[in-house]
């Protein structure tokens, strides 16, 4: 690589870290070209984006960031063949992964980046799998703030007077 194919390739990394909140380091080195090209084909399908990267390249990206960002944590997960799976969501690479092992036995995670927060090594793929996404918590508000409000909509229509319910909510509230 020239020098300024690096610069281009370093230029290109800090956009992908600037605009992404979410990303992990796999290592998929054991696996074979047709394996790491269904890899490939799974991760578009489920909107991830991978990307094998020259670790030096990576560190000088990252190294352009406010410390505040803690992508410190990283470096030391930045050693040997490393491919980046940026997504606009946390779980999905993760569940990428984990589907993807089912029938091999990599990639193996390095390391995941949620939003400042680091998860070294392989043994957090099952917990990041888990995460909801911000829409789903979003609809689990909705939902607790929903049930409240259905509940007042259920009695006021089933003839109950709003200082009925008072009533019965001071008389609970009491007991």
């Amino acid at each position: 690589m020239t020098r300024a194919e690096k610069a281009a390739a370093v230029k290109v990394l800090k956009k992908k870290f600037k605009n992404n909140t979410f990303f992990y380091l796999t290592d998929s080195s054991a696996l074979s070209v047709e394996q790491v090209n269904k890899l490939r084909g799974l991760c578009y399908e489920k909107g991830v984006e991978m990307k094998v990267i020259k670790n030096t390249l990576a560190v000088k990206a990252l190294e352009t960031f406010a410390e505040d960002r803690g992508f410190d944590k990283l470096y030391d997960s930045l050693k040997g063949p490393t491919a980046i799976m940026f997504s606009d969501n946390a779980s999905t690479p993760a569940k990428v992964i984990k589907e993807f092992r089912k029938d091999h036995d990599r990639p193996v995670l390095k390391a995941a980046y949620i939003d400042t927060d680091v998860f070294v090594g392989d043994n957090h793929v099952e917990g990041l799998a888990a995460l909801k996404s911000k829409e789903e918590l979003v609809a689990d508000v909705i939902l607790l703030l929903e049930s409240p409000i259905k509940s007042l909509i259920r009695a006021l229509d089933s003839g109950a007077t709003i200082s009925g319910l008072l009533t019965a909510l001071e008389e609970r509230g009491e007991s």
